[in-house]
């Protein structure tokens, strides 16, 4: 007998919980290819069920992916709460603040005693502040106004069994979720490493990247890190991130641009050229390439 959608999402939860987000994935996919024929019936179904594949993503640090399910899920049921927070996270991790905060916004809309959208917005104020200076606000996309209706489906459980009324199953909240409060920390572990390199300390901020990433493997984490190590003169260390970050993101220009300042360092200088035109196709007008394309090409 076929498993059902119920079951394959149980299982897939269950792989989640062992850290094998790429198997737990493929359960909540094939779920979801279950779902496909039901439709509409089994929109909150299907929603759930991207939002569950969205965290599996985000741990794997494919946050283009993690945007894409959560955008998904949210049109099947809008303003739920667990998709708003996990894609907020991976438009953080995308260095993407502006569309981050106004999820963070949006969620805090849905249920205002969340920790962590209250800590998203602070972060995402802080960053846009030191981006676009005292106007940033003016450069935002709108915030959507969300429903009574909304609100009251996330803060009032249903004294039925699990509806559209109520938040997605105890079952569920065991896996994924526990996810949001690593991904929460890993976030707060990499602010607090920006804040020690703005200081200068960056042994010190190495320490806190290498804490964050065992919690979540994320881009701009290793793109941070790998600026210490160039710093520190570690220079191996610098290209291993970079690395990373490139799996992680292909066209990443400060992995890219950091990766042939290490090559160059270790005396590669063919393959510190590649990153460089390579970085190049993306930004041809990057003034900090150019310079290190012509200093590369003396050498």
């Amino acid at each position: 007998m076929a498993a059902s959608p119920g079951a394959l999402r149980r299982a897939g939860n269950e792989e989640f919980r062992r850290g094998q987000y790429g198997p737990a994935a493929a359960l909540y996919t094939r779920a979801l290819e279950l779902l496909e024929a039901a439709g509409e019936a089994a929109a909150e179904e299907r929603s759930v069920l991207l939002a569950n594949r969205a965290a599996c993503h985000l741990k794997d640090g494919a946050c283009g992916l993690c945007v894409t399910d959560c955008s998904s899920a949210l049109q099947l049921v809008p303003f739920g709460i667990k998709p708003l927070l996990r894609r907020a996270a991976a438009y953080e991790a995308l260095e993407r603040y502006q569309l981050a905060y106004v999820d963070y916004k949006t969620a805090l809309q849905v249920d205002c005693s969340i920790p962590a959208a209250h800590d998203g917005v602070n972060r995402m104020t802080k960053a846009l502040l030191e981006k676009d200076g005292v106007n940033w606000r003016q450069k935002l996309p709108p915030i959507p106004t969300v429903p009574v209706s909304a609100q009251t489906r996330w803060n009032v459980p249903s004294a039925g069994a699990p509806g559209a009324n109520t938040p997605p199953a105890a079952a569920q909240r065991a896996g994924p979720d526990q996810a949001a409060a690593g991904t929460e920390r890993a976030q707060t572990l990499k602010a607090e490493g920006n804040e020690l390199v703005k200081k200068g300390n960056h042994k010190k901020a190495v320490e806190k990247y290498t804490e964050s990433l065992k919690l979540n493997q994320e881009c701009a984490t290793y793109t941070n890190r790998a600026l210490c190590y160039l710093t520190l003169k570690q220079y191996k260390e610098a290209v291993q991130d970079c690395t990373e970050a490139l799996r992680l993101d292909p066209k990443n220009v400060k992995a890219l641009y950091r990766r042939a300042q290490a090559l160059k360092e270790l005396k590669d200088y063919k393959s510190s050229i590649a990153d460089i035109k390579s970085l190049l196709k993306t930004e041809p007008k990057n003034t900090a390439a150019l310079r290190l394309l012509q200093e590369l090409n003396k050498a």
